[in-house]
């Protein structure tokens, strides 16, 4: 199959011709299908698998299923109302939802009637929202709840052009204008056997080229920018994800990362589509909980859910004692070196083969009856995943399919695969993707899936995406037999005022897998030495506090003690063995309390940053490095 001029494949030859090494330069291949649309996805996944449960929810204390046939029937009906209110196809509608099925049924509504929807986190502060609003030019809203209602309330004279609020569940004692139902029996009205034939083709004729959302990435410092998103973009990367990372039928998710970022909302596609029943979590924190209700067969996350996991498992094991703890580090053991001869390509056998059948029957299966016994794998993106943590669960039974992309790359670039499998690695680029690696290191990409560029922002644009069409990630990384490998952020590396150069991320999630350890940031940027500010987990910090007759009033005295400072630092010592001498903390700052999206710490997927981290805390830092 050739590529058509213009196409990126059909610069490869002159590419190749260029490039100094295999190493620098690794390619998912030619795209294997023409330009299209997510729409048309919709439509054949309705027609083609007619699901009894497209989507559940739990409501009421029961999971609810909604049907392909309802899907399709309510989000028609959600198209007609807009077009009732005024909204027509280019026109731009904001999104501030937390995950649940009203999320899906509005988003796609605006993309089938060619509308640009806008998704704002609904963890955003008030104050931020009407320059997402202002700058996309977002001519109505839908809310979930009273809260985020609320929110739009108590800005709305800042933002002139918004003319309708609709709520999921919020009402006009809340501020919206009408609720989602109102919406729907509008456009109700206007149904009919032909309305429905002028919907799909309506819907249908959206081309690849036109604008399918506009995501606002956020950013550590100024506003942030609008990422435009076409529907090729989305649609070739949905297509080349499930060419990568097949699907079976009977699948089932469950949901529970924003959908307002890309990477669950293209997953959300990619299940779809592929006929995937997808259960809405209540929340983050009942993950755990609804896991084992849904029962899924794969999920997506990021590596926050993983450490958490595995932390939990470490305490409970060590918590235990005795012989319950002798067995599940026997097992631990057992499963990294059946772990390493699967991973060589050898079949493990004789007592390596009894001892891990053993292993999982007395310690590895409760950990997948954690996840409700039937998960087949995770996919895990948004931030680098510790290859231990990765091992562990792969020794367990239970893969992690560790992929890289971004915003912009809507989103996925590389992922694991179950044939091309390589832990510490981000895997092999997807069909249609070409992946570089600059002379200073940075990862660069090419393809239909970068995006067609930042919304009002040419100098921006022209900054990330070169003449030749690559997208400059901002990450650091290496390419070995095709697979990437991402070693840190360009803008995270530490330069200390000796000029050496630490990469940070691979350190802090060595630091991670300590069960003592819930976060760690390092810092060290032209400075002296590098140190670290580490997060307790503080369920097996109190216990052995308390094993030590340590008597203390508050989280905050604790940590002033110099006994838990000495362990802490002892247990970041004990991690981190092997590394150069510049590369090893001098000094362990202690925090109370875990870093957070409110505060501004963390991105809506969970990712910390780390130069707000260092202005929240530059009074501890500062005394660090004075002592």
């Amino acid at each position: 199959m050739s590529a058509p001029a213009g196409h990126p494949f059909s610069q490869l030859a002159n590419t190749m011709s260029s490039v100094p090494s295999p190493r620098v330069y690794a390619s998912g291949g030619p795209r294997n299908e023409a330009p299209g649309i997510v729409n048309a996805l919709f439509f054949q996944a309705i027609e083609r698998f007619g699901l009894p449960n497209a989507f559940v929810r739990k409501i009421d204390g029961t999971w609810k299923p909604m049907s392909h046939a309802t899907v399709l029937e309510r989000v028609r009906h959600l198209a007609l109302g807009l077009r009732q209110l005024g909204i027509v196809r280019g026109d731009r509608v904001g999104l501030l939802s937390e995950n649940r099925p009203e999320w899906a049924l509005a988003d796609y509504g605006c993309i089938c009637s060619g509308v640009v929807d806008v998704p704002v986190y609904p963890t955003l502060p008030a104050e931020q929202i009407p320059f997402i609003l202002n700058d996309s030019g977002a001519k109505a809203i839908f809310v979930s709840t009273a809260i985020q209602a609320q929110k739009i309330a108590s800005v709305r004279a800042d933002v002139p052009g918004l003319q309708w609020v609709i709520g999921f569940d919020g009402t006009k004692a809340d501020g919206c204008d009408m609720t989602l139902a109102e919406l729907e029996a509008l456009g109700a009205k206007q149904d009919s056997a032909d309305a429905a034939a002028q919907f799909k083709q309506d819907a249908l004729s959206v081309q690849p080229d036109d604008l399918l959302t506009l995501i606002y990435t956020s950013g550590t410092t100024g506003n942030p920018k609008g990422v435009m998103l076409t529907h090729d973009n989305v649609y070739s990367n949905c297509v080349a994800t499930v060419n990568a990372i097949p699907l079976e039928g009977g699948d089932v998710a469950l949901s529970f990362l924003p959908l307002s970022h890309i990477f669950e909302r293209m997953g959300d596609y990619y299940l779809f589509s592929n006929g995937v029943t997808i259960a809405y979590a209540e929340s983050m924190d009942t993950v755990p909980i609804n896991m084992q209700e849904v029962r899924p067969t794969l999920m997506m996350s990021v590596p926050r859910l993983y450490e958490k996991i595995y932390a939990r498992v470490l305490e409970n094991a060590v918590a235990a004692g005795g012989l319950k703890a002798r067995i599940f580090f026997w097992a631990r053991s057992v499963g990294d070196r059946w772990s390493d001869e699967k991973l060589a390509g050898r079949e493990p056998g004789g007592l390596l083969g009894f001892q891990y059948g053993l292993a999982q029957k007395l310690v590895f299966s409760k950990l997948k009856e954690r996840t409700g016994g039937r998960l087949r794998f995770f996919i895990s993106g948004g931030a680098p995943l510790s290859p231990q943590i990765n091992k562990f669960f792969y020794s367990a039974g239970l893969t992690i399919l560790e992929g890289y992309g971004l915003t912009e790359t809507s989103p996925v670039i590389s992922a694991n695969t179950r044939h091309h499998f390589r832990i510490g690695s981000v895997g092999k680029p997807i069909p249609g993707v070409e992946v570089k690696i600059a002379p200073d290191g940075e990862i660069l990409t090419r393809g239909p899936h970068v995006m067609k560029g930042y919304y009002r922002n040419p100098e921006a644009t022209a900054e990330a995406i070169d003449r030749e069409g690559w997208f400059h990630t901002g990450d650091i990384g290496e390419i070995e037999d095709g697979f990437l490998r991402i070693t840190d952020r360009k803008k995270d590396i530490i330069v200390t005022a000796g000029g050496k150069n630490i990469a940070p991320q691979p350190i802090e999630n060595r630091l991670k897998t300590n069960k003592y350890v819930s976060q760690a940031v390092m810092i060290g940027d032209k400075r002296k030495f590098p140190i670290v500010l580490i997060v307790p987990d503080w369920d097996p910090l109190e216990k052995w506090a308390a094993e030590q007759n340590i008597v203390w009033t508050s989280r905050a005295e604790l940590l002033k003690m110099p006994t838990i400072q000495a362990k802490m630092e002892k247990e970041v010592k004990g991690e981190l063995t092997g590394l150069a001498s510049y590369e090893t903390p001098k000094k362990v700052g202690l925090l109370e309390h875990d870093f957070s999206i409110e505060r501004g710490e963390l991105t809506p997927k969970l990712s910390v940053k780390r130069r707000v981290v260092e202005k929240t805390n530059a009074a501890l830092i500062d005394s660090l490095y004075a002592e």
